[in-house]
């Protein structure tokens, strides 16, 4: 069965730093893109990042650009969110997701993920 547990959310205060860690289990997690997501109350699910399965490449929306770093360990199945400098905005629950089809590239675009962990609550304070 695929899992994907986030884990690593909390309050924090604007300009401050968390790290969001993505836990994988139940397929073979080095062929695939993974993804951290957000949603915020009322709004819809937006992507934040995604990196390739070697962590050879990486894509970052704009609004985190600069900010968040992704990484992976593929011995570990585990994928981090490095967030920091943090702003209010970027409160929202985040999500780690699996890639639909194994070896390809995708970037975060929602649509292109259908396996969802729970989520983790990041908090902003101003």
């Amino acid at each position: 069965e695929v899992q994907l547990v986030e884990s690593g959310g909390g309050l924090v205060q604007a300009g401050g730093s968390l790290t969001l860690s993505c836990a994988a289990s139940g397929f073979n997690f080095r062929d695939y893109v993974i993804g951290w997501f957000r949603q915020a109350p009322g709004k819809e699910r937006e992507g934040v990042s995604s990196i390739s399965m070697s962590a050879g490449s990486s894509d970052y929306v704009d609004s985190v650009k600069g900010r968040f770093a992704i990484s992976r360990d593929n011995a570990k199945n585990t994928v981090w969110l490095q967030m920091s400098s943090l702003r209010p905005e970027d409160s929202a629950v985040y999500y780690c997701a699996r890639a639909r089809v194994a070896w390809r590239w995708y970037g975060p675009t929602p649509g292109d993920y259908n396996y969802w962990g729970q989520g983790t609550q990041v908090t902003v304070s101003s």
